[in-house]
């Protein structure tokens, strides 16, 4: 990337998604205030610097009865009033596109200071109703219409196809489940960090673990989550005036490195059987990750220190642990047996928690991914930071396995 197309993450903001803001009884335009207001306390930047902003959201249509999300950016502070937004939606890849978005136009030169909130109230319906709505990410009509739980169900035969390909032990998933949960007892906004889970009870297969969808049981899900977060995108030239004016170095503040971004066939019966004779279960996903690292400059996952994947179920983990190359096609099993992908490990994966233990609000994961990427690299990241973190990764996927996004953030 050259450097006037260089884009630098100036901080972020998340709020803690344990919170049931439906209980609280705050509207969605509270969630979004404390997302961006958070971000510009953290950074200390002028709103008046603040030329775009982007939303990334899927669903608050349905939640939340609102659409044109992006005004909501602007009823935060006067200053904004008039301000160029946006709102994007690709289901569970909504934050990241809003990004790529924000992104393309600080290269592009039309901006030199962008804020990105990604941002889901999901709290506001029964979990049979939620889970309806969210099946609007898969074809409604032919994958999810009538069926209860459907996404638990679709990426259960995630699973299955694995099974059938290389053979897969449940245990493996429940040991996907216990280190998420466990990391997320690290992170001090992560919803899960008082909940009780270890191996034994992910493994168990009674009435407390009971099955959701076909292989899925409530430990291998993500959690249904409110929340918001927010980062600071900004240019070369606004990147080096803020460095001065806090007496650091332009090259203490991370970049994004690289980025991918692929989307595949909508129903997941199509993308398997287009990929019957690939080396890989999702190729589109491979795809976006190897994508990021041809444009970050790097040759491989052992160039990354970390990553920050889409653990919406435990089999979504799974996939990705060989599609970024960890073991070889089918081996996931292999990285979870031996402890790699725990803080401590070869090839850490979600010190964070993930969407399993710190919490899914749908269009908020992509952007919470980028802010955590932001910590490990500046050395922010608290009890889950990870040793000498100079690179690290995300992984967000909409729908099962449709759109998928990665970007590489490091300095």
């Amino acid at each position: 990337m050259s450097q006037n197309a260089e884009v630098f993450v100036l901080g972020g903001y998340q709020t803690d998604f344990a919170r049931n803001w439906t209980k609280e009884k705050k509207h969605f335009a509270a969630l979004m205030r404390e997302g961006v207001l958070g971000v510009l306390e953290e950074t200390q930047a002028d709103p008046k610097d603040i030329q775009v902003a982007h939303v990334g959201n899927f669903a608050a249509e349905l939640y939340c009865k609102q659409g044109h999300l992006g005004a909501f950016f602007v009823e935060v502070d006067p200053v904004f009033s008039g301000l160029p937004t946006g709102r994007h939606e690709a289901a569970c890849a909504s934050g990241s596109i809003a990004i790529l978005a924000a992104l393309a136009e600080l290269q592009a030169g039309w901006y030199d200071l962008a804020c990105v909130v990604g941002i889901e109230q999901m709290k506001t319906v029964a979990a049979s109703e939620g889970g309806d709505y969210l099946g609007t990410a898969a074809w409604y009509e032919q994958e999810a219409k009538g069926v209860e739980f459907p996404f638990p169900k679709l990426f259960g035969k995630l699973g299955d196809e694995y099974d059938k390909r290389y053979g897969l032990k449940d245990e493996y998933l429940a040991g996907i489940s216990a280190v998420n949960y466990a990391n997320a007892k690290l992170n001090p906004l992560a919803q899960t960090r008082t909940w009780y889970m270890n191996k034994s009870h992910a493994c168990s297969r009674d009435e407390f673990n009971a099955a959701v969808g076909g292989r899925v049981r409530i430990s291998d899900c993500s959690q249904v989550t409110d929340g918001s977060a927010a980062v600071l995108l900004a240019t070369r030239k606004y990147a080096e005036k803020y460095a001065k004016s806090r007496g650091v170095a332009l090259e203490s503040i991370p970049r994004i490195k690289g980025w991918g971004h692929h989307t595949a066939r909508l129903k997941f019966a199509d993308k398997v059987a287009e990929s019957k004779d690939a080396q890989y279960v999702l190729p589109h996903v491979r795809s976006t990750i190897t994508d990021a690292w041809k444009r970050a400059g790097i040759d491989g996952v052992g160039a990354v220190d970390g990553i920050e994947t889409h653990d919406c179920f435990t089999t979504s983990e799974y996939m990705a642990i060989d599609h970024f190359g960890i073991t070889r096609p089918g081996e996931s099993w292999k990285a979870v047996a031996e402890g790699w992908i725990e803080i401590g490990g070869k090839h850490p994966i979600n010190p964070s928690g993930g969407l399993i233990g710190a919490g899914h609000p749908v269009g908020c994961t992509g952007v919470r991914q980028v802010l955590d990427c932001y910590k490990q690299v500046t050395g922010t990241a608290g009890d889950y930071q990870v040793d000498g973190a100079k690179n690290f990764q995300t992984l967000n996927i909409g729908g099962s396995g449709t759109t998928s996004v990665s970007f590489v953030v490091g300095r």
